[in-house]
């Protein structure tokens, strides 16, 4: 099974490397709206819809994704009027979100759950647009503080894991594993630091920027965490283990994004003007 982990990871990445540095702009936003129509169909499934309703939703995504994906690019002075879709990402991510894996209500119809999700699903897709406008390497060094510290979350828990960190939602997580990726991510920022990796404007001119970026990276991997348990929570109520099928040994594509769908809204708040 690892095997099987380590090429689909491996493909993927190909894939996107491709695709973020050679699609030319109108290619990247069928890109990106392409990803989040599958990981839409994957949310309505998991939010109990049929099969009509989840290609009505996912066509929806789609298109929202790709409308909020390409006003940036066609004026470069938009941010302003996007941000108070960022600005309800992050409420949804860092109020409601946490308030739903505690709570964990029942819900005994989709629209909540529906909802939800495009919240978290359009704000990405326009968070990776601008993201990839300010530099490839912007979004991709964003995207990789997720990765880093699920990275590290596995092998650290896998070591020394024994407390649980969100039993009833996902067992397999610790504490320890999440100690193992503030470590990792802590390390992965001092290291964007010494080369001298893109900042946000914001904390270049302040007393301590270099620690308050630090910080930053670190509340952007613990919001990772939040996407993770909230998928998880969804899947635990739905009943299944994985959002689909189409990544060998990964499940869905809902399972490889969900960290990534409140952390690079807050991203773009952050790092963009």
């Amino acid at each position: 099974m690892l095997k099987v982990r380590v090429i689909t990871a491996a493909l993927l990445l190909a894939v996107f490397l491709a695709a973020l540095y050679w699609l030319p702009r109108a290619g990247w936003i069928v890109f990106v709206a392409a990803v989040l129509a599958l990981a839409a169909w994957e949310w309505g499934g998991l939010s109990g819809l049929s099969a009509p309703g989840r290609v009505f939703y996912a066509a929806a995504i789609a298109a929202a994704a790709a409308v909020a994906a390409s006003t940036r690019l066609q004026a470069a002075q938009t941010f302003p009027e996007h941000t108070w879709m960022y600005i309800a990402a992050a409420a949804f991510w860092l109020l409601l979100a946490p308030l739903w894996l505690w709570k964990r209500p029942a819900f005994a119809s989709a629209p909540m759950p529906l909802l939800a999700g495009v919240v978290s699903l359009v704000p990405c897709a326009a968070a990776m647009s601008e993201l990839r406008t300010a530099g490839p390497g912007t979004l991709l060094a964003v995207m990789a503080v997720p990765w880093v510290s699920d990275i590290a979350a596995y092998f650290a828990g896998s070591r020394f894991g024994k407390h649980k960190l969100a039993p009833a939602i996902s067992p397999g997580k610790t504490w320890e594993g999440v100690y193992g990726a503030l470590a990792a991510v802590t390390v992965y920022a001092i290291a964007w630091l010494a080369v001298g990796g893109p900042r946000p404007e914001m904390l270049r001119e302040v007393r301590f920027g270099a620690l308050w970026f630090v910080i930053l990276l670190l509340a952007l991997a613990v919001a990772g965490v939040v996407g993770d348990l909230l998928e998880s929570q969804l899947k635990r109520q739905a009943g299944v283990k994985d959002s689909g099928t189409l990544l060998p040994g990964h499940g869905g594509v809902l399972d490889r994004i969900d960290a990534l769908l409140p952390v690079l809204p807050l991203a773009a708040l952050a790092f963009l003007k």
